[in-house]
């Protein structure tokens, strides 16, 4: 905590002229005014002061969750300490209240807040001279859900918009979630989804500060815009690539600025040489805003994104000079120059030459190139915000560009990342598709809910401008999906009327009236406009379900499919431009199980188990229905792996959990595999986020990172599956046909060699025909040469009527086809088994592995030394924490592999190398 605490306090120190004093310096205590008053902190919630105090244990330990509802139910007030040395002239600024909060100055009151996702200052001078003494701050926040519960006015509205549920009195949920979410500004995941628990903490979740204003100090800056386009750029559309750059500012501040005041800039490059110089011009004021612009001729270094070049940064400074005052009010930011674009527009005659099928593009576009986006979707990465720091999201973000990602949606209803994670993302070339906190519900369009949704949408679009990771912004999650799924009518219908109203007029005009450089789109599920007129009151006019012919491709897709007998049908994968998400739910390791429910529960049927699980899990029935979530993936094993049937308990309960991580990788790969291929077809597909990336407590979720950000199989699989350049086996069960290809998102054309072998499960080489025209060696190997184009996909060999091919010669059981590709400096491998797992002759792989530590890196030596081995796993204890370069493959007989593990916190000296476990699939039964 005490890192995070000194990261945030560099948000004061980086604007001068004034005297700010951080809040976080101060002594506090908090209570409910009824059984609890215990120290406190800010930035902190409730149940952190609780449990640093021991009044409650850990939340997200068993059933701890239900056993804590008390805490949200109840208003809590957090009071300073004396608040010593002010001036007359203050005020305060919040970053950040969660989220209904009653502010008072020596028990005058301040104001009143609402909304979990904005600053807010307030003038105290006035109120200082009525103080008693030193000034004490009290903030006094209600219970959420309480008031969501017994408002009136929120009643009222929720049932004009027809909730698809009520709220229970008794405990504030209907069912696994408090439906009241959407009538709040606060995070919507707090109350609950199919991933995560209920708590709805309260609290000064961000910093805060006091600023002192001295006659010599006219202003205080309270957020910042910069906007970096090529000329004649505007959002959603292609810029001119040889267009010099426009350098954008705009300052919001409290006070008064003096007549004649200059607005100056300066940009060095990280070497500290001077870019330009210069006093803004085009000059306009408003009421605590100015803004400026110059154009910026000179030759700048591009940033570029993860796997396609470097991330300069640069270092800008933004005074606002006042004649006859010493000090300035100054800001410092990082930017870099970038172009990113979504574009959505119609498909042009030259695509349509290349096969590509009529409708309109759905691709990001990076300096004027196509970008294939590879990555997932980040949901909040603790239940209580104030004690996520910037190690956790830096180790996150190591993790997502050490597995080839590009880019990281950040999904809707969690919270907005502060500064620091874009500052993070611009330094890791990591590029974060941005969302206004709206997901998957109706939300109310009455004028007091459309002026906070501006100001919240103003604040934010603003405040993280400057950023090159910044991606997109969107109006929310999952919302055109919930037209296609729940309004019938999209053209005759009065949530249609209020979603319009919020996210294609309200939260449009907030995001174009601050970028020239970012694209909008109303909703993350999004089939494009059919018209963009940014004179409009409605910019984008959505295309809904307007097609122009039957072959029309518009949409990106979000897919869910937890049938596990189909789960490898690629005929069922969806056909679209994109992959926004999609994923299927696994256990976590036993070793995060330890941390959450006692050894005892070990077990699918445990209630602490279902507790932890949130698929299915609602209504009164909750534990049959998790029951019903957690069979899915059981189910799916049962289909897919040999059965974990170990004598051992705690080790079958391990295995079962692996074997959940297993058919969750095999699945995300085959999928994305699937849409990477679409980007050599007819659709065009351009980018693949599975669901999700990481964790919010432990239980059985989408994730490919736990809580602790120990890694899933699914991370590794998704490592391997982003490689620059692929290759991958596609069978067709309906029509017995298997296809290999090889997939590319490099943007020169690439060449290389496939070598491909059919072996048995002890690594012997079968009698198996090649393909017509392909002359195999001694060993009944044999190789194609290939050529990919640039993002493309090209097939190398196809095997019909596969089934009747093997039953003249081997059996499924016992046949694997070895594929391995090199090209232009990349290698891919990959085994195709047509017969599931469960089924296969699996031998004994006689795995073997030797190990070394040097400082804060380990390297294991694992070799096949008796036959092929699948889903090779190395696991760590909880001594330390790290991860693998790679992990979760296959090895030929005789083959070995070294990977490496980088250690980022050792708690045992080294000791926990001697505690490293190996399996693969064969281990799932006592041998």
């Amino acid at each position: 905590m005490g890192r995070f605490l000194a990261a945030l306090s560099l948000v004061a120190s980086c604007v001068s002229a004034q005297s700010v004093f951080n809040l976080s310096d101060v002594s506090w205590t908090v209570s409910n005014g009824v059984n609890a008053t215990v120290p406190g902190k800010l930035p902190s919630h409730a149940h952190l002061d609780l449990l640093a105090a021991g009044v409650i244990d850990d939340p997200i330990y068993g059933f701890n969750e239900w056993n804590q509802f008390w805490v949200q139910r109840m208003n809590w007030t957090y009071t300073s300490g004396p608040l010593k040395g002010l001036g007359l002239t203050s005020w305060l600024v919040f970053e950040g209240l969660d989220t209904f909060c009653e502010i008072k100055l020596c028990g005058v009151k301040v104001g009143d807040t609402k909304n979990q996702f904005r600053k807010y200052t307030f003038d105290v001078s006035s109120i200082l001279p009525q103080c008693k003494g030193d000034p004490v701050l009290s903030l006094n926040f209600g219970s959420a859900s309480k008031i969501l519960d017994v408002n009136p006015v929120a009643k009222s509205s929720a049932n004009s918009y027809r909730c698809l549920a009520t709220v229970n009195s008794a405990n504030g949920y209907n069912g696994q979630e408090f439906q009241g979410r959407t009538y709040m500004r606060k995070q919507e995941s707090d109350f609950g989804w199919d991933w995560g628990p209920v708590f709805g903490p309260a609290g000064p979740w961000r910093p805060a500060y006091i600023v002192q204003k001295a006659k010599t100090d006219p202003v205080y800056i309270t957020n910042t815009a910069i906007d970096i386009f090529r000329q004649g750029q505007m959002p959603n559309l292609s810029p001119d690539q040889s267009k010099p750059w426009v350098f954008n500012a705009s300052i919001d501040y409290i006070g008064d600025l003096p007549k004649g005041s200059q607005f100056h800039m300066k940009i060095v490059d990280s070497k500290g040489h001077t870019l330009k110089e210069a006093n803004l011009v085009d000059i306009s004021q408003s009421s605590g805003t100015i803004t400026g612009n110059t154009v910026i001729n000179s030759k700048v270094d591009l940033w570029w994104p993860s796997g396609y070049g470097k991330q300069p940064l640069y270092t800008a400074t933004l005074s606002l000079i006042s004649p006859g005052t010493p000090k300035h009010a100054t800001v410092t930011k990082r930017v870099g120059f970038r172009t990113i674009v979504l574009n959505l527009n119609a498909i042009t005659p030259e695509d349509r030459a290349k096969g590509v099928a009529p409708g309109a593009s759905w691709k990001f576009e990076i300096n004027g190139h196509e970008l294939y986006a590879k990555g997932s979707n980040f949901v909040p990465p603790d239940v209580f915000w104030p004690r996520v720091n910037q190690t956790k999201i830096k180790e996150t973000f190591e993790l997502a560009v050490n597995s080839h990602f590009n880019m990281l949606r950040i999904w809707a209803s969690g919270a907005y990342l502060p500064d620091w994670a874009y500052d993070l993302a611009d330094e890791m070339g990591l590029l974060l598709w941005s969302e206004f906190q709206f997901s998957v519900a109706y939300f109310p369009a009455t004028p007091d809910f459309l002026a906070e949704y501006e100001a919240e949408a103003y604040y934010n679009t603003r405040r993280v401008n400057h950023h090159p990771s910044l991606a997109l912004w969107a109006g929310g999650n999952e919302l055109e999906y919930l037209i296609y799924g729940w309004w019938l009518n999209p053209r005759n219908n009065t949530q249609l009327e209020d979603y319009e109203t919020i996210f294609q007029q309200h939260l449009a005009k907030c995001v174009y009236a601050n970028t020239h450089s970012i694209s909008y789109i109303p909703s993350s599920t999004y089939h494009g406009y059919t018209k963009l007129d940014f004179n409009s009151v409605s910019p984008q006019t959505s295309r809904y379900d307007y097609m122009e012919s039957p072959d029309a491709v518009y949409l990106d897709t979000d897919f869910y499919n937890y049938d596990g007998t189909i789960a490898f049908q690629y005929s069922g994968y969806p056909v679209g431009r994109f992959a926004d998400e999609f994923g299927f739910p696994s256990m976590p390791s036993v070793y995060s199980w330890q941390e959450a429910i006692p050894e005892s529960e070990f077990n699918f049927d445990s209630s602490y188990v279902r507790h932890h699980n949130r698929h299915l899990s609602s209504g009164s029935d909750w534990f049959s229905q998790s029951a019903a979530g957690i069979n899915q993936f059981t189910d799916s094993i049962k289909l897919w792996y040999p059965l974990p049937e170990l004598s051992d308990p705690v080790a079958n309960f391990t295995a079962w959990t692996w074997t959940s991580q297993v058919f969750q990788a095999d699945y995300y790969q085959a999928q994305i595999a699937f849409y990477r291929r679409g980007s050599g077809l007819s659709n065009r597909q351009m980018g693949a986020l599975y669901w999700q990336f990481n964790d919010i407590w432990v239980g059985p979720t989408w994730s490919s990172t736990e809580h602790s950000l120990r890694q899933k199989v699914a991370y590794y699989a998704a490592k391997d599956i982003f490689n620059p350049v692929i290759v991958w086996p596609f069978y067709d069960e309906a029509t017995d046909v298997l296809e290999v290809w090889v997939v590319s998102d490099l943007w020169d054309k690439v060449s290389g060699t496939a070598t491909l072998q059919w072996v048995d499960w002890k690594g012997n080489p079968l009698d198996v025909d090649p393909p017509v025209g392909v002359k195999p060696a001694h060993d009944g190997s044999y190789k194609v040469n290939f050529d990919v184009q640039p993002i493309n996909a090209t097939r190398l060999v196809t095997y019909p009527a596969l089934t009747t091919f093997f039953a003249c010669k081997n059996p499924t059981s016992n046949a694997l086809l070895s594929i391995s590709i090199q090209a232009g400096g990349y290698t891919h491998t990959k085994f195709f088994h047509q017969q599931s797992l469960r089924l296969s002759s699996i031998a004994d792989p006689g795995l073997v592995m030797t190990k070394s530590l040097h400082g804060n890196t380990a390297q294991f030596k694992i070799t096949a030394t008796k036959g092929v081995a699948a889903w090779v796993w190395v696991d760590y204890p909880t001594t330390v924490r790290g991860y693998f370069d790679q992990n979760g493959f296959w090895l030929h007989k005789g083959e070995s592999r070294t990977i490496t593990f980088t250690v980022w916190d050792d708690w045992s000296s080294g000791a926990w190398i001697n505690d490293v476990v190996l399996r693969s699939i064969y281990d799932n039964v006592d041998q």
